[in-house]
């Protein structure tokens, strides 16, 4: 029984720590969280909660994490696994930094960074825009100016920003200002968030550098902008590429077929100019 305590305690805490989570659902949260801290009976906390929680369930107007939970205390699973967002933190400052891009949709962005050496932890969100503890459908429509990024924490002993600057390249088409391949609209469009004039330094300096390379025939439209606030998306996105490996694969596939086209017309382009100054 107390490991469960322990359990319901843990999901509680990311609960209240996720900025999607509504001020009324957070209020009750806080309650239960301290009404079992001081080891009240678990059962009855439980019980409380999903009263007060059903409502708006039975509505389905519970926020999507808060839902996830409900769905585990009312039924025993969960429909998904909880993303730890207490993990997502800067443990060891001298050594650990954040980087903030947008590329498309933030289900193709996180396994490349997520899977490369001294990555510490990669979270999907929302930032660039006006409103906040923005929701999905929300970005998804326009309304709050976000776009779907990508946080990165990542251990500058093992590998640099420049290092991730580079990887971005590879992920995304910097020509199309647009949005992303399959993915349209503002909320989409490519951005690299600095969060200081050092990070802004060598985004740019890369960025001319692309530019400068001949590699595509149309401009370098990416925007550096000054990172702002990183709001987590839903726990139904974290590691969508872990829950939803199917689709999944399917998205993956035709975001890389395009890439690959169009890093071969790079290749070409670069073969001919190459060709051409020797006459």
């Amino acid at each position: 029984m107390e490991n469960k305590r322990e359990e319901i305690l843990s999901e509680i805490y990311n609960l209240i720590l996720n900025p999607a989570t509504r001020k009324w659902e957070r209020s009750i949260l806080i309650a239960t969280r301290d009404a079992l801290e001081n080891k009240k009976n678990l059962n009855q906390q439980i019980e409380k909660l999903e009263f007060s929680f059903r409502p708006l369930a039975l509505r389905n107007n519970l926020t999507p994490d808060v839902a996830d939970f409900y769905a585990k205390i009312t039924s025993g699973q969960a429909s998904t696994v909880l993303f730890d967002i207490s993990k997502h933190s800067v443990k060891d400052l001298p050594y650990q930094e954040r980087a903030v891009f947008a590329g498309g949709c933030f289900w193709c962005m996180v396994e490349p960074f997520e899977n490369k050496e001294g990555i510490i932890s990669v979270l999907s969100g929302y930032t660039g825009g006006h409103t906040e503890e923005p929701t999905y459908e929300q970005v998804l429509g326009g309304y709050t100016g976000h776009v779907e990024a990508v946080e990165i924490i990542f251990d500058t002993r093992v590998v640099n920003y420049a290092d991730l600057i580079e990887l971005y390249w590879q992920l995304t088409d910097p020509t199309d200002e647009f949005g992303q391949i399959a993915d349209r609209g503002s909320n989409y469009r490519p951005v690299i968030f600095v969060k200081d004039e050092q990070q802004r330094m060598i985004a740019e300096k890369s960025k001319r550098r692309l530019a400068e390379s001949g590699k595509y025939k149309r401009p370098i439209v990416t925007s550096i902008e000054t990172a702002s606030t990183f709001w987590p998306a839903e726990n139904y996105h974290q590691q969508f590429y872990k829950k939803n490996r199917k689709r999944y694969k399917r998205i993956k596939r035709t975001r890389q077929q395009y890439l690959v086209f169009q890093n071969f017309q790079g290749k070409v382009r670069l073969g001919i100019k190459k060709f051409m100054n020797k006459f």
